[in-house]
Order: structure tokens, then sequence, then C-alpha cells
């Protein structure tokens, strides 16, 4: 229960952060094409297309990472092999944006950053301790290895080589 809640949790703060960063992203290219200037040479509006296209994209890769999340927190399995992979890399993002934000904002901005992180991190691992499937055992890395022996007993010398 607990799994499904921190998961769609994750969702809901992902797609709201997403709009929140097109929005901005959508500030910085009209400023930057009202302003006119070049940097160092640079064309304001190449600068002003190439941030559209950074807060389309940054946005889109946080509404995948909430899709994700949601489907796991509906279907409350583990994602796939490319969902979890699209979770880590998401949250490697969030912790190195939390880094700049604290740098270059203030603390508020990176206590944000760092509690999506920590949803994303939680979805993650709530979900890699159960295993995912049916219950029915097919596939099921646990069930096909064979117990390991007891450990000697204590002040025991263990051989090396059989």
């Amino acid at each position: 229960m607990l799994r499904r809640l921190v998961a769609g949790l994750a969702a809901i703060v992902l797609v709201v952060e997403a709009a929140a960063l097109v929005l901005v992203h959508i500030v910085l290219g009209r400023t930057t094409a009202n302003q006119s200037m070049s940097i160092a040479g640079s064309d304001p509006d190449v600068m002003s297309k190439a941030t559209y296209a950074m807060g389309a994209g940054l946005g889109a890769f946080l509404v995948l990472c909430a899709a994700l999340a949601a489907v796991a927190a509906l279907r409350d399995r583990s994602p796939g092999r490319f969902g979890r992979v699209v979770l880590i890399s998401g949250a490697v993002t969030h912790g190195v944006l939390g880094v700049l934000s604290v740098a270059l904002v203030n603390w508020a901005a990176f206590a944000v950053m760092m509690l999506i992180l920590c949803l994303l991190v939680l979805t993650l691992t709530s979900y890699a301790a159960r295993p995912s499937g049916d219950g029915s055992g097919a596939g099921d890395a646990v069930g096909d290895t064979p117990p390991l022996p007891p450990p000697p007993p204590f002040g025991e010398i263990k051989p090396t080589s059989p």
C-alpha cells in the first residue's frame, strides 16, 4: 500500500515539476528573444530556440518518468528494465539539479529537488524488494537457487578445498 502511494505521489510531483520547468524555459526563451543581444557572437534566435527545445525535452523526460511511476503504482509491480533505467536517470538528474539549485537558487529549491529524488529512490527500492510477477514462481530467481549450507560453528576451522 505504501509502495503504491509513494509511486503515485512521485508521478504527481513529476508532472507538476515538468509543467513548472517548461514554463520557466518558455519565459527564459522569450526573454532571450526579446533582449536581442549576442553573447560571445551567438545568435539570439538560436539561443531562444535552444532554450525552448531544452524545456520541451526536459518536460517530456519528466512526464515519461511520471508515466512509468504511475504505471508502477497502478499495477503494483516493479517497472521493467527500461523503466528502471529511466527512473534511475531521473534520480541522477534530480541529484545534479539539486546541487546546481543550491549553488544558483537557494536551499528551498535544493530541498524540493531532494524530496523528488527521495520519492524516485523510494519508488525504485520499494519495488525492488518484492519480486515482480504473478506469484507463481515462474522466472523467480530466488526460487531457482539451492539453499546455502549452514555456516560452520564458531571456532571451527573451515576447509579451503574439498
